[in-house]
């Protein structure tokens, strides 16, 4: 366990703000007075450690006051948020510990189109996006041919800049094809801070859940009560979104009716714990530390989507995340208190684990590629909703006895309940904001790299469209990906499945076995094999 010295040198690095500077850009000061109260409470003596591009100089001030730890405040440098990573980048070459989300972190969570990148990887649900403008090597522009276009409403965002900059009531836009809607993106581009791209917007309710480092700096991170973002009396023609104005605007209308709420209803839990564990694999995937925040809407089918990321989020007394702390019943002292615990160096190791990406980076327009329209996603992990869908559509197909209905959805449960440490891995195909289809696999126990295909159906309202195949092409991919060389399928041999021995025979299964009496006096099972590639024992007999 780290322990924490009872009185540090803490110095508190932040861009420096002129005096004509934006309100979003004074609120830094704000946070510089919190925290330095806060560490002044501990304990601590604070220090001030304004930031600009003259690097040489901020360095130079860094060796004279000689601090045991940076509590680091910097969320741009000359009024550019591109350029929040130089200040942790510099604490590294120093080998000065700092607060919050190292250098990595940092920079893939301020990039909002390389953050979402990394959510589509991992199997973390974000609505689809186009650009950014101008062009970069890590997205793709164009969108495929014969896709059916999606008009809108899209929301325009800048890729760098937070604090809602640029975001008003005309950052919906509806477009006739993406050509026009590239020329907004570049039109747009000089005021969203010269890079922007548009996010498919969704319509319904927002959430923030603020995310703190344990209290003894390992036994973390704590997701704080959960804070929805309420839009009082606002018209049908004002878009429900936390615009400039709500933000910084004291004045305006949007500011004094957007308001943050805890309180919920027994009926949210489920939902609200379907946040929380977004919160938490958001903390692992993009290896965040001290403290942060994760933005979410949930749509009209109550699934939530990630909007944003928020490594080292505003600690204004009045902002989100200092809301969440005082809600949670600790005090603020106490919350910068397991900010600087989490930045101690550690003597040992962490145990730390291993992030493996249920598919290749999925980004929006290889979706239209895959489906050849937005309606249409893959999502990998589990949510307490599926237990019902699952247990529908598996009666739905009209093939599988109760029992068997029972043991589809207590793998799904298996899933919620162990998360990664289950047997069970998921392909969810979602088309319209239903679940359309799904498969359920694992490795097989005592094999070197064979896996079984437990379950695979597809909603009988959503059959004969291709969705079975476009299932199993993405599970033979993701075992694949895992080093799987095999794939088997069991299935009764009666007549009443032989669609279903079609269907795999159509995918490459070929048989493998027949178990005769297996399932029932005259019910043989049938074990099916599909090879992916050669196995280290095969390559060794080679």
């Amino acid at each position: 366990m780290n322990t924490l010295p009872q009185k540090m040198r803490v110095a508190i690095a932040y861009n420096r703000v002129n005096e004509t500077g934006t309100p979003d850009e004074k609120d830094v000061l704000d946070q510089v007075a919190a925290v330095s109260e806060a560490l002044a409470e501990l304990g601590h003596q604070p220090a001030e450690l304004p930031c600009d591009l003259n690097l040489t100089a901020f360095k130079q001030k860094i060796i004279e006051i000689q601090p045991d730890m940076v509590f680091n405040l910097v969320e741009s440098l000359d009024g550019h948020g591109r350029l929040i990573g130089t200040v942790p980048s510099l604490f590294d070459a120093m080998a000065i510990p700092y607060t919050g989300a190292p250098f990595g972190a940092i920079h893939e969570t301020s990039h909002k189109t390389l953050s979402k990148e990394r959510m589509w990887t991992t199997g973390l649900a974000t609505p689809v996006y186009i650009g950014p403008w101008p062009p970069e090597s890590c997205t793709k522009l164009a969108m495929p041919n014969g896709m059916e276009w999606f008009k809108g409403p899209w929301i325009i965002k800048s890729v760098w800049e937070h604090a809602s900059l640029g975001i008003s009531g005309d950052a919906l836009v509806f477009k006739n094809c993406p050509e026009d809607l590239m020329e907004e993106l570049e039109q747009r581009a000089p005021e969203l801070g010269g890079a922007c791209f548009a996010e498919q917007y969704i319509e319904g309710r927002e959430f923030n859940l603020s995310i703190i480092a344990g209290q003894n700096g390992s036994d973390g991170p704590v997701v704080l009560p959960t804070a929805e973002i309420v839009f009082e009396n606002f018209t049908d023609n004002q878009p429900r979104i936390v615009c400039y104005k709500a933000k910084w605007d004291e004045t305006s209308f949007e500011y004094t009716h957007t308001r943050r709420r805890f309180d919920f209803t027994e009926s949210d839990s489920a939902l609200l714990s379907e946040l929380q564990e977004m919160a938490f694999r958001c903390w692992r995937v993009f290896n965040l530390r001290g403290y942060a925040r994760v933005d979410f809407r949930v749509d009209s089918q109550n699934r939530p989507w990630i909007l944003e990321v928020n490594a080292n989020p505003c600690l204004s007394p009045d902002a989100g995340f200092s809301a969440a702390v005082k809600q949670s019943g600790m005090t603020f002292a106490q919350a910068v208190e397991r900010i600087l615990m989490d930045a101690m160096p550690l003597k040992k190791f962490p145990f730390a684990e291993p992030v493996i990406p249920p598919a290749k980076a999925l980004r929006g327009h290889e979706i239209f590629q895959k489906s050849k329209t937005l309606d249409t996603v893959f999502r990998y992990e589990a949510c307490p909703q599926d237990i019902r869908d699952i247990r529908d559509m598996v009666e739905a197909t009209g093939f599988f006895q109760s029992y068997e209905v029972d043991v589809a959805v207590e793998l799904v449960e298996d899933r919620l309940a162990r998360g990664t440490a289950s047997d069970y891995s998921f392909v969810f195909l979602e088309k319209q904001g239903c679940l359309a289809g799904y498969a359920c696999y694992g490795p097989i126990p005592c094999t070197v790299s064979s896996f079984d295909l437990y379950w695979i159906a597809v909603h009988p309202d959503f059959q004969r469209q291709g969705l079975g195949r476009m299932i199993n092409d993405e599970i033979e991919r993701l075992i694949q990906t895992a080093g799987g060389t095999r794939i088997y399928i069991e299935t009764s041999q009666s007549s009443a499945y032989e669609p279903t021995r079609s269907f795999y025979k159509s995918l490459g299964y070929l048989p493998a076995a027949v178990l005769e009496d297996f399932y029932a006096p005259g019910d043989a099972k049938g074990i099916y094999c599909k090879k992916l590639t050669d196995s280290p024992i095969d390559n060794e007999l080679k």
